[in-house]
């Protein structure tokens, strides 16, 4: 299931239900030198990146890094040719799909595990996958972002049934709503990394944090609209009973820990690189080519 943040956020960053305990606070260390499995764990570890597409949300990470200085007032640009190297060694695929089974190992459970492979594995399972991998790597536009507000707007006007459907998938892997406050903590601790790094001017943590607040219940709403207009051009080649079994399934109570673990490693391994990201762009001269 895909989320879009706002053009405030970081774009092409992918979320869900957020667990605060595995990220809040994680310090990259903590968060790359969690124990790792087994081998045989580690197998069954891989099958459930790749049944569930989870392996591919973690490989669109990098894509936002495309956005991350902007978040600075900067442009990718402003920091030469070295800037692309720079990202892709940060959010090395292979290495963030190490840390995520490493955290994963830690508290996926064999019933989990099951449960949801036993749904992705199935046609329709497959299918949604599918299209969730294309949309996880694909560039979000402008026209793109139009055309799921279009859908949606069209759906309003006819009240109808797939709309309601759509909102409960959204619903069903953030139930406590608290993926604004994750995504705000992403933010946070890369402008404070980059701050202390030299790259931009000093940031009081304070000050940024309650602006931060101030903006959250805009950005909800921002995330919300984003991720409905997201979700109803992503699904158009389901139909609406296809729909109301995924929401169906999003809202058992195992899938929902499912999607609260696989969620929370992923901001946890985000807020680990857009702050080692930060720590790097001091490397970079901007203006110069290194």
């Amino acid at each position: 299931m895909t989320r879009v943040f706002g053009k405030a956020l970081l774009q092409g960053m992918v979320t869900g239900i957020c667990v605060v305990a595995l990220w809040l606070g994680m310090s990259g260390a903590t968060a790359v030198q969690a124990s790792g499995a087994s081998e045989a764990s580690e197998e069954r570890l891989d099958a459930f990146l790749e049944v569930t597409g989870f392996d591919i949300a973690l490989d669109s990470i990098r894509l936002g890094a495309t956005n991350a200085p902007q978040i600075l007032g900067l442009e990718a640009q402003d920091f030469g040719v070295q800037w692309t190297a720079l990202a892709d060694q940060v959010f090395e695929p292979n290495a963030i799909r190490r840390d995520a089974k490493a955290l994963l190992a830690q508290a996926l459970s064999d019933e989990m595990l099951g449960h949801a492979a036993l749904f992705y594995a199935s046609d329709l399972g497959a299918r949604l996958v599918a299209v969730e991998n294309a949309a996880h790597l694909a560039e979000d536009s402008a026209e793109e972002r139009a055309q799921g507000a279009a859908l949606v707007a069209e759906m309003e006007a006819e009240g109808a049934a797939r709309l309601g459907y759509l909102k409960r998938m959204n619903h069903a892997i953030d139930p406590q709503a608290i993926g604004t406050q994750a995504a705000q903590d992403v933010q946070i601790r890369f402008l404070l990394a980059a701050s202390d790094a030299g790259v931009i001017n000093r940031i009081d943590e304070a000050t940024l944090r309650s602006l931060m607040a101030e903006q959250a219940a805009e950005m909800s709403v921002e995330i919300e609209a984003s991720a409905l207009a997201s979700a109803a051009r992503i699904y158009q080649s389901f139909d609406d009973t296809e729909l109301e079994t995924y929401a169906k399934a999003l809202e058992d109570p195992v899938m929902q820990q499912v999607y609260e673990l696989m969620n929370g490693v992923q901001y946890a391994l985000m807020a680990d690189r857009y702050e080692r990201l930060a720590l790097r762009m001091a490397e970079l001269s901007p203006g110069e080519e290194l």
